[in-house]
């Protein structure tokens, strides 16, 4: 090895130490963490309002609206609380130079579970600087271990539910890779035993209790030996515990094509993926149901839960001045899953129903982005109607 890299290796490899000293302290972290809320125990609960930024102010309101006018008599009675956090935005963030302010963490933190918008993420050639996405830090700051995504198109066959690692694989340490040299970058992934573990149980149980059949396992374990291959492990062995549901394994790349397979796709249930394929996965099927803009995400751990739409801050709508016609759906959607989460299992329903109606059968408006469709208040207006 030529000497004029022994700096460039010593300066990497302290950098991975690191790393590493960190991410074992996590560990120990997650392996002492085993309490779960039982929120039917709980005198109140504190649901906490994030509008985030971009179109995110704008739907999270008119989700926000929809969640008091269903829960208005608990609200009431003052079992749910309403509480609203402001700071997320792109702005806010970029001048405290955190992917989220300290103060808006201990907001947070005073939460049972979080309604939130979407929010941006600064990129090479962005004029912000580059802080680590808001919800990355927010899962990790929270260990909202998983990610659970739902797609159903009842006349196509399709239901599906995605149980994606959220803290962990590629995203664990994303914003902290290394520029070696001018021609060597590298970046990390993370795969730990209870990180696995806990996401594996959690699909289990999901299908065990909802009467899923098959669970499906998706890694690219036949070429990232290390850590797809201790996630692929893990769950074949957690499979081992639940005999009565068919349990297969996949590559990522051919079940991306899989989803498409008109003839193979109904097949599918639930499935378990670490957490770039999830991402990426969950979006693909999203399509199906509509495109992002139709499809929420829960995200979960043992202590606190966000919800969310699973598309971004469209800034550029913004910033053309079509704000108002943002899509409400999937931060609808998101409010159903954060519903059925904290055992408001009835509004929850009535809330999926309401969206079926309106985006799938009477279709009497339609939210196109632009003028000349809905605007995001008058779909919102006529869910409501439907919440019967």
């Amino acid at each position: 090895m030529n000497l004029k890299y022994n700096a460039e290796i010593k300066a990497a490899a302290e950098k991975f130490e690191e790393l590493l000293r960190g991410q074992l302290e996590r560990v120990e972290r997650i392996n002492a963490s085993r309490e779960t809320v039982d929120y039917a125990a709980l005198d109140k609960i504190t649901i906490g309002i994030c509008g985030g930024d971009g179109i995110g102010p704008v739907i999270t309101s008119a989700t926000a609206s929809v969640l008091r006018f269903l829960l208005a008599d608990d609200i009431a009675s003052g079992r749910i609380i309403i509480k609203n956090i402001d700071g997320l935005t792109i702005e806010n963030r970029a001048a405290q130079n955190k992917a989220i302010p300290d103060d808006v963490m201990e907001e947070l933190y005073k939460c049972d579970v979080i309604l939130k918008g979407p929010t941006t993420t600064p990129r090479a050639g962005d004029e912000w600087p580059n802080i680590e996405s808001a919800n990355v830090a927010m899962r990790k700051n929270l260990d909202l271990f998983a990610n659970v995504r739902p797609v159903r198109v009842p006349d196509k066959g399709i239901d599906w539910t995605f149980f994606r690692e959220n803290t962990e694989g590629s995203y664990a340490v994303g914003s902290q890779g290394m520029h070696v040299t001018d021609d060597l970058a590298i970046d990390f992934c993370v795969t730990t035993t209870e990180g696995t573990e806990r996401i594996a149980r959690l699909a289990f149980e999901y299908a065990k209790n909802n009467g899923k059949n098959r669970v499906s396992i998706i890694t690219k374990a036949n070429v990232i030996k290390t850590t797809d291959g201790k996630f692929l492990r893990i769950c074949e062995e957690m499979a081992k515990e639940y005999p009565e549901i068919h349990t297969d394994e996949w590559f990522i790349d051919i079940m991306t094509a899989k989803l498409v397979d008109e003839k193979r796709r109904t097949d599918f249930r639930v499935f378990i993926l670490p957490n770039l394929y999830g991402d990426i996965l969950t979006d693909e099927a999203a399509e199906f149901q509509g495109g992002v803009g139709t499809a929420g995400s829960a995200n979960i751990g043992k202590r606190y839960a966000m919800f969310e739409a699973i598309h971004g801050s469209a800034p550029r709508m913004m910033k053309e001045g079509r704000g108002i016609y943002a899509d409400p759906c999937s931060m609808l959607r998101a409010l159903a899953l954060l519903l059925s989460h904290i055992g408001y299992q009835t509004p929850a329903d009535k809330l999926d129903r309401a969206l079926d109606i309106c985006m799938f059968e009477e279709k009497k408006l339609t939210v196109t982005g632009r003028a000349g469709g809905a605007t995001c208040e008058e779909f919102t207006e006529y869910v409501k109607g439907k919440l019967i």
